[in-house]
């Protein structure tokens, strides 16, 4: 196992998403089990992308400064003509044509709505196995991966072998903590760019096929921020009230600098839309703080935010499954506490 292991890189903002900095933790110890196989970080970018990514800085001062804190080798811009948004299909044939090119022993990504669309599409292109949610891998002989996944939201952890010339993998958003492998402000890796990996382009050959579906955006358009890899998140239930109920969320998890998650009877009232929807059937959370507000915690939900490092719940009733779980609870309602915690946080930023 000789190969390069390559690991896609998404971008978030001025850096690299979190759920992409622990997939390259993992993908780290992968490469250093298959004998010290070089660790090349992938990102996608239009034309240019070496100099300019979109509206976003040199990838030279942002991508490899986060990409060195993982012992990062070298930094592949897959670059080319209709690469200026994320197009899951050419960005899954670009990575075939990279595994062919270096004999590429594996593949990681972050288990993230895009990584795992990128994975599937590269298994379906390769005829190669995919074995997704991964927490831990290791070579376990030739052409054979010995791994750890996550099933059922987390509940369950299988162990498994995967039989592939190339594994093809994608990495839990709770694999290892954020900051495992994010670099200090000030450190070398964030400052020194003689610290950072060398940058590399590559080209793949693409037809109109593959980027009939390319999704843009700009940054005015972005949350830049995912559910999945907030470091805070702010859940309304049932107990919200109705649609209207979440202006006063949306308020606080802007001040917190989080997104707002919901649990599965607010999706099926459409009152939110599910990619909101924190639970077994929705978005495994683990964000620094889990604010629970007018949440029961039925079992499913539960399952979707146990990993949450600390959990508050707010909740009129003291029975509720959910304060059994939380770390701390306020018993009351949330129409009066959260509108005096929003302005409790305003006067102390205006004091």
């Amino acid at each position: 196992m000789s190969g390069p292991v390559l690991c896609l890189l998404e971008r978030d903002g001025e850096g690299v998403a979190a759920g992409s900095l622990r997939a390259l933790g993992l993908a780290r110890s992968l490469a250093d089990a298959a004998g010290g196989s070089q660790l090349t970080a992938v990102v996608f970018g239009p034309p240019g992308a070496e100099h300019v990514v979109g509206a976003e800085p040199v990838v030279a001062d942002t991508v490899p400064a986060d990409a060195a804190a993982a012992g990062v080798s070298d930094v592949c811009v897959v670059s080319g003509e209709g690469l200026s948004g994320y197009a899951p299909l050419a960005w899954a044939r670009g990575l075939e044509q990279l595994i062919a090119a270096e004999q590429a022993c594996a593949v990681v990504a972050a288990a993230t709505d895009h990584g795992s669309e990128v994975i599937a599409h590269l298994g379906a292109l390769t005829g190669l196995p995919v074995a997704a949610n991964c927490i831990a891998v290791s070579p376990a002989g030739a052409d054979s991966w010995q791994l750890v996944r996550q099933r059922w939201a987390g509940s369950v952890l299988e162990d498994a072998v995967l039989d592939a010339p190339c594994a093809l993998l994608t990495v839990a958003t709770d694999a290892l903590p954020g900051d495992a492998v994010a670099p200090e402000s000030g450190s070398p890796a964030a400052s020194d760019g003689a610290s950072r990996p060398p940058v590399r382009m590559f080209g793949p050959v693409l037809d109109d096929a593959d980027l009939q579906v390319c999704a843009t955006e700009s940054a005015e358009q972005s949350a830049g921020v995912s559910l999945a890899t907030a470091r805070v998140v702010v859940g309304g239930g049932r107990g919200v009230g109705g649609p209207e109920g979440f202006a006063a969320l949306e308020e606080l998890a802007g001040l917190l600098g989080g997104v707002v998650g919901v649990s599965r009877v607010v999706t099926s009232q459409g009152w939110r839309p599910h990619r909101q929807q924190v639970g077994q059937t929705g978005t495994k959370i683990s964000p620094e703080l889990y604010l629970a507000c007018g949440i029961s915690g039925a079992i499913q939900h539960m399952a979707g935010c146990l990993t949450a490092k600390h959990i508050v719940a707010v909740n009129t009733d003291p029975d509720a499954p959910i304060i059994s779980r939380a770390e701390y609870a306020v018993i009351g309602d949330l129409n009066e506490v959260i509108p005096a915690l929003v302005a409790a946080i305003r006067a102390a930023g205006d004091s």
